[in-house]
């Protein structure tokens, strides 16, 4: 497949030239992009810019509210749940975040539950926002229902994506950026885009079988847990996703489950929903409500370095820490620029034209 790499400062105007067209302000077209541009640089292309298409197409079935009011709506000292008013999580999202680092910074650690939002994008911009405060940050949501629960063929959760992100000071940051799915819906469009099956293990047919067909879901078939099958784990995985259901949406007020509204455009929302929109958490914890800051660097560095250090299986392929090959991509896209394949190129073609805005790339 071809591609074509595109400065990040041309992306980031065209990305919010788009949402311009769909009514937000400037402040919060820069965070969307922002949030977009992030999963791009890291190599997590499956949700950044190939993800800008669906915001637009959910915006004109009127379920994105682009001039948001996002409020508070319950509140305790160190906690706090958000009511996002149908906005775009890529806005969303961020608030919340910024709202528990706000509180950690006065009260040592807090989490805020977010209900009636969208999809936010990856969850490792959320996370590691608590970065630069010495804090360690957690975001989730739950998501499209596409997961089946082990022993079930019916499409209950969503992959359910959780992060981690533990600040360290010679090393780069430890960021666990994982889906409770055994592979993210994201990795089937990006199979979908290339004519490539998959691995088996990823998903299942409408009837339980095993396949490899990235299709298969627009078939009826559902993704698996992360584990695949009950001799692998698929029940822990199982077991994680929930998790995640319940914090992000039974907590907040969110749908959970099956009611959770769609991303993916071949699923409509359920009738009789159980809640308000899509549902997120997050949470903030300041390393020096445990111990002094130097004291916890200097132990999460020598972590880094020892696990790097591990003996390896084989020489050409080193330990890899969590979070390393998306801060050695960051790097490079953010000198070199950012590729995009041709069908996602072609796509973002199709929507400027649609939205009558001049694409410079």
């Amino acid at each position: 497949m071809n591609y074509i790499t595109v400065p990040v400062s041309v992306l980031n105007r065209y990305i919010c030239q788009i949402f311009e067209q769909i009514g937000l302000n400037k402040q919060d077209q820069q965070q969307a992009a922002a949030v977009l541009l992030a999963a791009d640089l890291r190599g997590i292309e499956s949700h950044g810019l190939a993800r800008l298409s669906g915001y637009i197409r959910l915006w004109e079935k009127k379920r994105i509210n682009s001039k948001p009011n996002i409020q508070i709506v319950h509140e305790l000292a160190t906690t706090a749940t958000v009511d996002g008013d149908k906005g775009l999580g890529l806005v969303i999202a961020p608030f919340a975040m910024d709202l528990a680092i706000s509180k950690a910074t006065q009260y040592g650690s807090a989490w805020v539950a977010v209900r009636n939002s969208n999809h936010f994008g990856i969850a490792a911009y959320h996370a590691m926002k608590a970065l630069p405060n010495d804090m360690i940050g957690i975001a989730m949501t739950n998501a499209s229902p596409l997961v089946a629960p082990t022993f079930s063929i019916e499409r209950m959760l969503g992959t359910n994506p959780m992060c981690f992100a533990f600040p360290a000071k010679k090393h780069d940051p430890i960021v666990v950026d994982m889906a409770t799915a055994a592979a993210a819906n994201g990795k089937l469009e990006i199979a979908q885009r290339a004519n490539k099956s998959i691995p088996e293990g990823w998903l299942q047919t409408k009837e339980g079988m095993a396949s490899t067909d990235p299709n298969e879901l627009k078939k009826g078939g559902s993704l698996l847990p992360l584990g695949s099958d009950i001799a692998h784990g698929s029940h822990k995985g199982f077991g994680l996703s929930a998790t995640v259901d319940i914090l992000t949406a039974v907590l907040s007020g969110a749908n959970f489950g099956p009611w959770v509204p769609p991303f993916v455009s071949f699923l409509e929302p359920a009738e009789n929903p159980v809640g308000k929109g899509i549902g997120h958490f997050f949470g903030a914890i300041r390393i020096d409500g445990f111990r002094a800051k130097e004291d916890y660097y200097h132990a999460i560095d020598t972590w880094i370095e020892r696990f790097k250090n591990a003996e390896r299986k084989s020489t050409e392929q080193p330990v890899i820490i969590p979070g390393e090959p998306e801060m050695q991509a960051h790097r490079n896209y953010e000198k070199t620029g950012i590729p995009i394949n041709e069908i996602v190129y072609n796509d973002l073609k199709k929507l400027a034209a649609e939205l009558n805005i001049s694409m410079e790339f």
